[in-house]
């Protein structure tokens, strides 16, 4: 990290080191519900180490407004941020068919082609400032654009993943790094096309990216752990083979896999197996809670029932599930099973959390013509609040960090919302999580820190300008190519 970078983003003392910091709070939520007077003691190393309700400011900084844990975006393609937009003219596919998300993925491997290691990192800084600013403080980098345009590794083979680490450095962000293990095109080990060569590792190969990260940056703000794309992209053995591998490198890294997004998806599954992706993965690996399986759109009742069992995470994505048509999760049948979930942003058409969980709630009230459909829990009268309080739980699970808690021992990952906005008038408690996510598309958020560090001050992240001017440099050579 650059001394300017370390100057404006860390609390130091005059040789440089991280301090011990305090931070008082009118109002604050922690895990055993909202408290009034709340001190935050912040360690050097970025984690509390001290909090306490009812307790006198005794000169702690002063937090504008009521403060919230930070939420965990546990599914990107930072990449993506780059194409949002572009896929959003209709016309006949390759095969005559309607657009989908097939023709979607055509567009994305014509963009991917023109990206090199500058550009992705341009690109995840953009990606990560905008992040940061609307309320995600970690974010689950599922990674999987390793090689050169022309699929051929670059001499570290890890070069793409620094440059995601050097991105989520810059800019504050803690990161749970998850390179992809791709190595085929279609179920049973079909041949990978030619859009899918930057993708391509054998799991050997791709624990060696893993490794590197592990040991160059893991720690800290830092985690990592492996992501087998998909049941369509492995074959039994070399997903076996990667779980083994990460499991060596540690034994609760965490592992996602995107299953049953598409419905061809299922089809194609049960033409490879006689099995449907959820009831093949369940049966044949055994799947807990470090797991995170990525959208689970088309699940029967009883595969609902065995992953909500199973103490793995559902990563839900609505915005980018409705762009690319996928078709909604059985929300309201796995929270009753008290299921684990998590909000990523996915391709990034949203960077919002308020957004993602404001569209898990409506798509349901879409179908079922009613309102408060996913207050499941007797204790769940407040829809915002049981959705928010639950994407906590299960992006820092699926993540692997001590994060979604404003408790000793967490990372001190906290928003500061800002008094002033509008809908947040007059409302406190449950009521203020409610009004956040349902009320008006104003940002609530003022302030937001990341491991005891102030990454946004006043809605302003400390490196937004050079950042944006790096990202549009970027963009402007895509365009040009």
């Amino acid at each position: 990290m650059d001394p300017g970078l370390q100057s404006i983003l860390l609390a130091t003392d005059p040789n440089g080191a991280m301090t011990e910091t305090a931070l008082f709070a009118e109002s604050a939520l922690l895990p055993e519900g909202w408290a009034r007077d709340v001190r935050f003691e912040i360690g050097a190393d970025g984690s509390l180490t001290g909090v306490k309700a009812g307790a006198a400011p005794d000169g702690a900084e002063r937090a504008a407004g009521p403060v919230l844990p930070g939420m965990p975006n546990l599914h990107s393609h930072a990449f993506q941020r780059a194409m949002a937009g572009l896929a959003e003219r209709a016309g006949p596919s390759a095969g005559g068919g309607k657009d989908s998300f097939w023709t979607w993925r055509e567009v994305m491997y014509g963009f991917l082609g023109r990206l090199d290691p500058g550009r992705v990192e341009a690109i995840a800084a953009q990606l990560y400032v905008e992040m940061l600013k609307a309320g995600y403080t970690a974010v689950g980098e599922f990674h999987y654009l390793h090689h050169g345009p022309d699929g051929q590794p670059y001499d570290d083979l890890a070069e793409m993943s620094r440059r995601i680490v050097a991105a989520a450095a810059e800019t504050g962000i803690g990161l749970t790094h998850l390179p992809v293990l791709y190595g085929y095109g279609g179920f049973g080990g079909q041949p990978a096309g030619e859009g899918q060569r930057r993708f391509l590792n054998e799991p050997a190969r791709l624990l060696e990216i893993a490794a590197a990260i592990q040991k160059d940056h893991g720690g800290g703000q830092v985690r990592v752990g492996i992501a087998p794309h998909s049941l369509r992209a492995v074959t039994p053995e070399s997903l076996r083979e990667g779980i083994a591998g990460i499991t060596e490198i540690a034994a609760d890294a965490p592992i996602h896999l995107h299953i049953a997004e598409q419905e061809k998806e299922v089809r194609d599954c049960l033409d490879w197996c006689g099995r449907r992706p959820m009831e093949w993965l369940l049966g044949e690996v055994e799947v807990g809670a470090r797991w995170c399986l990525v959208h689970a759109t088309h699940m029967t009742e009883a595969e609902t029932a065995a992953l909500a069992a199973s103490g793995a995470v559902a990563g839900l994505c609505p915005t980018t599930e409705a762009n690319l048509g996928d078709g909604l999760f059985p929300a309201p049948d796995y929270l009753a099973r008290r299921g684990a979930f998590g909000i990523g942003s996915d391709s990034h058409i949203s960077v919002s959390p308020i957004e993602e969980l404001r569209w898990l709630e409506y798509g349901q009230r879409l179908i079922q013509r009613q309102r408060n459909v996913l207050a499941v829990e007797p204790e769940a009268a407040s829809v915002g609040a049981f959705l928010y309080k639950r994407a906590l739980a299960g992006g820092a699970q699926a993540l692997g960090r001590p994060i979604g808690r404003l408790a000793e021992g967490c990372r001190a990952d906290l928003l500061v919302l800002d008094p002033e906005i509008p809908a947040l008038a007059w409302v406190e408690g449950d009521r203020l999580l409610d009004a956040m996510v349902f009320a008006g598309n104003a940002n609530p958020l003022r302030d937001v820190m990341v491991g005891g560090r102030w990454v946004v001050k006043e809605g302003r992240h400390m490196r937004e300008e050079t950042i944006l001017k790096r990202y549009r440099a970027a963009l402007a050579i895509l365009a040009s190519a």
